[in-house]
């Protein structure tokens, strides 16, 4: 495959891969973390690379989509199978997902727009609710 043709998340991953957990771009000095996951129509194997916060037990991650109006796909996907791995720097951890919820995903929520005020634009921008999603070791 030409570089030209692979997809955006397929160049941050290689790039995460080949600085130990660190990209550059939009995402420099940005936590990062690489979530794989089954796509739940086609059962192929996905990986999307996501900003995370990282949490006293496991991580956060935001399914902001870009302030898109729909959940992303990796969402879903965590929906229909919560079990997954993920990347953080370079080790791998399988882990649970579950979606937080009140006082929880309030607290995380605005601790991420605090540190990234672009996540609030992008709930606004969406007009849906933002999951936040919690990943546990398991």
């Amino acid at each position: 495959m030409t570089e030209d043709r692979r997809s955006r998340n397929e160049r941050i991953a290689d790039e995460f891969r080949a600085n130990e957990g660190r990209v550059g771009g939009r995402f420099e000095g940005r936590p990062m973390l690489l979530l794989h996951h089954v796509g739940r129509r086609s059962g192929k194997e996905r990986i999307n690379p996501l900003v995370t916060q990282p949490l006293e037990r496991g991580w956060a991650v935001f399914a902001s989509a870009g302030g898109q109006p729909e959940h992303p796909e990796w969402y879903r996907n965590l929906r229909a199978t919560p079990e997954v791995t993920i990347e953080v720097g370079t080790a791998t951890h399988a882990v649970r997902a579950r979606v937080a919820e009140g006082a929880e995903r309030a607290r995380i929520w605005d601790r991420q727009v605090e540190e990234m005020p672009g996540f609030g634009e992008y709930e606004e921008r969406a007009g849906r609710r933002i999951p936040v999603v919690v990943l546990e070791p398991r």
